[in-house]
């Protein structure tokens, strides 16, 4: 069976368990991400249950509800999950192409929903079923310094989505229509050993159970009827609970889900939810009948003759939103759920541990004779592309830690290049072309692109297990606390983990910092472990590097988004060119220089410039080859940076660490025209490689690519831009 559910039944109970990635799901369209289910928009995660359950001859309702009875008579016990996630809705279409949203559910599940969706990857879900890939928009952090009363990013008010169109028209063209719904792409991490991550893990944890419980049934020694249901549409007023309610009379009933701890009666008190190791959690409100009491009391002597984790708590019921009286919950009636961190966010994580818990409790209050048995978790395993760019932006290479880069850039490099490449002290990559006969008029040349990402860096583990980083490079905390990590250790294997939210992130009136310097403060990895000793069992060691999962993705026409195009994009130049060249390169002088520890204040490039400035080699000229941070954005104000992305490379002519001379500037730019090369100059932000040489007399001409989004997970290019500046490297590495 390739679908969803015995896809999930493996994920989430199978011992051969092996992690879940991004390089996974694109390859494996069975796995749950890929079957969404916005609130309101369940039916292909309906139509997917009602396929795999066939067998059990399920029904189905036009809410989106599938269940599947076994028995007959009394007591009729009720089982039920939902099935949904929140997400959006696109609710118009600008004239220039983007997509505005509406939330669904309209409401927010938490004060902190919108905020760490800025700048992620997303699909639309057409109409005909199709998956169109886009990003919501995000602010560049480069552009910022000075803005006055910029965007907060918290908000569905500043949410733009981006497909990488030009206009209205192209967006229909492609499919996309007002009401389709938008997904945030979902990064599904087995963390450490013991759980998974992830927005709407515990959806899919409750899912899973629920359907291996359906598998088990025919053991089932109770009597009566039971039914087990799937609910549609529970973030928007419970309309799935409501009508499954007036379809089933049931005398009894388990929700399976979030058990959210009861508020005090003037809501100013809402005590701490358990916490993933503690078992199954029992709740039911504090108001609860004799009969609901009594349940509860059952439920808990099932757990202490299965010899169970469990607790048990006052917590807050179902709330069915209706204008009219709709159906009571069975006086019979208890919640069970598995405990949760971050819900309702990128990062929230469920516990394997408490999953067979609440499993084992299902299976002795039905009276299951052969229930499940293993559950294991594993590292992540990745892959790449075969293009270029493609093979550079799926290579992990935080600040410090760029061997992986500097792999892919020889295995990319012409052979007959490859043998005249050198590693410096500083771990740049060098390949110098020169055959020693350049006059005295032909200047020597280099051009610097770096190789690194930012990311973080294991500093130390804390007794508590969680792992603390230090931050490699700048950007805005909310693209990466709260979302699901990558913890890449020194044996090159990769394991999952969550960077957890700011604290007090669950508060009301929380905001997020929006200093340029926030990444700066201290975070802290969660890798479900609750010790020292267990996360170093997981090979974890100071000095390890971590960073957001990624992948290239396609977007409309000839754009792109992918995390770390900054500075890819620049290495993918670098590489065209010298493979366009060759090894032979008559009358001239030219380096060129793949780099290390740019994000962390232009190191490897600093390092090689003193070297050569020591052996008397400065270059007269140094081409910077990075990132033009583009306000080609919604959310920029076009001052400056206005260099539209798809019309070409840009000539970054002006940025915070160099002004390079206009006559340059001008011969850059006639170079271009010469070989029609579209070309865009101007002013931005940020720093380049190519500042360091000027100190030792070197003239710093920097040149990129206009970049959306810039040291974001939604980072966007058009490819027709690469295209252009390999070309002008080459150029200038052939006439300057």
């Amino acid at each position: 069976m390739n679908g969803f559910i015995r896809i999930t039944l493996a994920t989430l109970f199978l011992a051969s368990f092996a992690g879940i990635s991004s390089a996974q799901t694109k390859n494996n369209p069975a796995l749950p991400e890929d079957t969404p289910a916005i609130s309101g928009y369940e039916q292909e995660l309906s139509k997917e249950l009602a396929r795999e359950l066939k067998e059990f001859s399920p029904k189905a309702d036009n809410t989106g509800n599938v269940w599947v009875e076994f028995g007959n008579g009394e007591p009729h016990r009720l089982i039920a999950t939902g099935m949904d996630q929140p997400g959006y809705v696109v609710s118009a279409i600008t004239s220039e192409g983007y997509l505005r949203v509406q939330r669904l559910p309209q409401g927010a599940p938490n004060g902190v929903f919108d905020a760490p969706n800025f700048a992620q990857p997303v699909w639309v879900l057409t109409r005909n079923a199709k998956k169109v890939n886009g990003v919501f928009a995000g602010l560049s952090v480069h552009l910022q310094p000075g803005r006055a009363n910029g965007p907060k990013m918290n908000h569905p008010d500043e949410l733009y989505v981006d497909l990488g169109a030009k206009s209205a028209e192209e967006v229909r063209a492609a499919g996309v229509d007002v009401l389709d719904p938008i997904v945030p792409l979902t990064n599904w991490m087995a963390v450490g050993k013991s759980g998974m991550a992830g927005l709407g893990a515990l959806n899919r944890v409750d899912i899973g159970m629920l359907t291996a419980l359906i598998r088990e049934m025919k053991s089932s020694k109770v009597k009566g009827t039971t039914s087990i249901a799937f609910l549609a549409q529970q973030y928007t007023g419970a309309r799935g609970l409501n009508r499954i309610l007036s379809e089933i009379q049931a005398s009894e009933m388990i929700y399976v889900g979030r058990v959210r701890p009861e508020q005090s009666a003037d809501g100013k008190v809402v005590p701490e939810a358990p916490k993933p190791e503690t078992g199954a959690v029992l709740g039911s409100p504090s108001s609860a009948s004799e009969p609901g009491q009594a349940f509860v009391k059952e439920l808990l002597a099932v757990a202490e003759r299965e010899k169970l984790k469990s607790v048990s708590i006052a917590a807050a019921a179902p709330r069915i939103a209706s204008y009219t009286k709709g159906p009571e919950l069975p006086a019979r009636f208890a919640e069970l759920g598995v405990p949760t961190l971050w819900p309702v966010t990128p990062a929230e994580y469920a516990s394997w541990q408490d999953a067979g818990q609440v499993q084992r409790l299902l299976e002795g209050y039905l009276g299951v004779q052969q229930p499940m048995s293993g559950m294991g978790g594993g590292s992540v395993t990745g892959t790449t592309d075969q293009t270029i760019l493609k093979a550079l932006v799926v290579a992990y290479g935080a600040s410090r830690h760029e061997e992986p880069v500097r792999q892919v850039v020889l295995n990319r490099l012409d052979p007959r290049l490859r043998s005249k490449v050198t590693l410096d002290a500083g771990g740049n990559l060098v390949l110098h072309l020169a055959d020693g006969k350049r006059d005295a008029k032909t200047p020597r040349i280099a051009i610097v692109a770096h190789m690194d990402e930012i990311g973080y860096e294991v500093k130390k583990i804390e007794d508590d297990g969680r792992i603390q980083v230090e931050v490699l490079g700048g950007g805005y905390s909310q693209y990466f606390l709260g979302h699901v990590v990558l913890v890449h250790k020194k044996d090159g294997s990769k394991i999952g983990g969550v960077l957890e939210l700011p604290s007090g992130w669950e508060k009301a009136g929380f905001e997020w910092p929006m200093s340029s310097r926030s990444m700066d403060e201290p975070a802290r990895v969660y890798v479900g472990t609750q010790s020292k000793k267990e996360t170093e069992e997981l090979g974890i060691a100071e000095g390890d590097f971590v960073t957001v999962p990624k992948e290239y993705r396609e977007l409309l026409g000839t754009r792109a988004n992918g995390r770390s195009f900054d500075d890819r994009v620049g290495c993918a130049a670098l590489i065209a060119a010298a493979n366009a060249i060759g090894p032979e390169l008559p009358g001239r002088d030219v380096t060129f220089v793949w780099s290390t520890r740019e994000e962390l204040g232009l190191e490897g490039a600093a390092a090689f410039a003193e070297h050569a400035a020591k052996e008397g080699r400065s270059p007269d000229f140094v081409f910077a080859i990075d990132t033009f941070v583009s306000s080609d954005s919604p959310l920029e104000a076009k001052r400056f940076a206005d260099a539209k992305i798809g019309e070409g490379f840009v000539v970054r002519a002006v940025d915070n660490s160099n002004i390079a001379p206009r006559e340059y500037v001008d011969r850059v730019v006639s170079l271009a025209r010469e070989h029609s090369i579209p070309v865009q100059y101007g002013v931005t932000g940020g720093g380049n490689d190519g500042s360091v040489f000027v100190r030792y007399g070197s003239v710093d001409v920097a040149m990129g690519w206009p970049l959306r989004y810039a040291h974001s997970p939604g980072e966007v290019i058009d490819t027709k831009d690469v295209d252009a500046l390999g070309k002008i490297v080459e150029v200038v590495a052939r006439q300057w």
